[in-house]
């Protein structure tokens, strides 16, 4: 299995960076998670985005979901047509509310492009070969959480949330986690979001293998972060950039 962070930064995008998206591969089929503002461009760098078998969304606020406008464009208005519409797996709602930015034609042709299905805990969504379970996060309720699995490797992705004991029965032994790391240590608390120090600590209570933050805050200290995850964490931590890929291996021993 493998991942491409597609965009690193927390609510805006910074110069040359993208709000969340993670592009999800195992066996041939490629799956997007997030599809914040400007993952769309960085994605057509590394897959055809009409190769994707479905798109799955963690919570409600736009940083997560804005690009899915211009991916209706682009499904919609394919060179040989428009393209076979594609699945996308949402908090309860929020398709119906993306469709009231539209017009009555835009919003038709918004449905067209997408089948949407409504995420629910602890479901199982199989795509291909790759497993989903969504776990509900402190966050924007709802907010999700997802559990990955293909080719015997285990990905946890956090979405946006705070710490809390939620996070870290999703995250449990996962072989590599994204977990967002939003806050300045300063501001640790003051939102429901993580610090890079809060998102170590719940590496190492879930015993991951691999640490990667993500959803960073576009002026946060990015070298002063990964020292802070190391030491709460004790394992490998990548702060993420934009196009960095890896590859998720089963760990052997005990974490």
């Amino acid at each position: 299995m493998r991942v491409t962070v597609l965009g690193s930064s927390a609510s805006y995008a910074g110069a040359g960076q993208a709000c969340a998206g993670h592009l999800v591969e195992s066996g041939g089929t490629k799956v997007l998670f997030d599809c914040g503002n400007g993952v769309l461009a960085n994605l057509s760098k590394v897959v055809d985005p009409l190769e994707l078998a479905a798109v799955f969304i963690t919570h409600s606020h736009p940083d997560h979901f804005s690009d899915l406008y211009a991916l209706q464009a682009l499904l919609r208005y394919a060179p040989a047509g428009p393209a076979p519409a594609l699945d996308v797996y949402l908090p309860e709602g929020l398709f119906d509310r993306m469709k009231c930015l539209l017009s009555d034609r835009g919003a038709e042709q918004f449905a067209e492009a997408f089948v949407p299905h409504v995420l629910v805990e602890d479901a199982t969504y199989l795509i291909g070969d790759i497993s989903i379970r969504p776990h509900h996060v402190d966050h924007t309720p709802p907010s999700f959480a997802f559990v990955v699995e293909a080719d015997g490797a285990r990905l946890a992705y956090t979405g946006d949330t705070a710490a809390n004991d939620g996070a870290v029965v999703a995250a449990g032994r996962a072989d590599l986690l994204l977990a967002e790391a939003t806050m300045p240590e300063e501001y640790k608390g003051a939102a429901p979001h993580m610090a890079a120090s809060q998102a170590g600590q719940m590496a190492r209570e879930a015993h991951v293998g691999e640490l990667v933050l993500v959803h960073v805050w576009p002026t946060n200290d990015r070298s002063e972060m990964r020292r802070i995850a190391e030491e709460a964490f004790g394992g490998k931590v990548t702060v993420a950039t934009e196009l960095d890929t890896f590859d998720v291996q089963p760990q052997k021993g005990d974490r």
